[in-house]
């Protein structure tokens, strides 16, 4: 299974949302372009997700819905994707979701798109890869996971970011 584990575009500051609720925060006018960027690039590269897990904080929600406009594809908002999320629940979340799956329909040539915060990402990439590696992700940036789903874990082939694409 192909995993794309997505960080959410610039979101404004406390300042420019005028609120200091850190799950309100919306995305700039440059993180709408980040998401809209990204899109292109997983159209491009003709990548189709079975599934979009998504994190319920309105930026990673706006990105969702950004990335997603081109794909027709299962979204499902999961309140434990969080910046402060636990790496070890989502990956026990994505094996328990790749069994159920796998007992439907064959995974090994489908792909699952999360769409989340640092640190979380970071530490998720290092967890589904049993590496110490945690990533900087920049703003919209990918990383490309091949997962084996019978060994549950996986390798890191490629992060993407907007600015690569320019």
């Amino acid at each position: 299974m192909q995993l794309f584990i997505m960080r959410h575009g610039e979101a404004k500051n406390f300042v420019e949302q005028g609120s200091r609720d850190d799950s309100q925060r919306a995305l700039t006018t440059e993180g709408k372009l980040e998401a809209k960027m990204m899109a292109t690039w997983l159209h491009k590269m003709k990548i189709k997700p079975r599934q979009v897990f998504v994190s319920p904080y309105v930026r990673a929600q706006q990105t969702c819905a950004i990335t997603t406009a081109m794909m027709q594809t299962a979204i499902t908002t999961l309140d434990f994707i969080t910046p402060e999320g636990d790496a070890k629940q989502v990956h026990d979340f994505i094996d328990g979701w790749c069994s159920e799956q796998g007992q439907v329909v064959k995974l090994q040539d489908e792909s699952l798109l999360i769409i989340a915060h640092m640190p979380l990402v970071s530490y998720l990439v290092a967890q589904l890869t049993h590496s110490n590696n945690t990533p900087i992700f920049a703003t919209a940036g990918i990383a490309h996971i091949d997962y084996d789903i019978d060994a549950m874990q996986g390798q890191l082939l490629a992060m993407v970011s907007p600015l690569d694409l320019c």
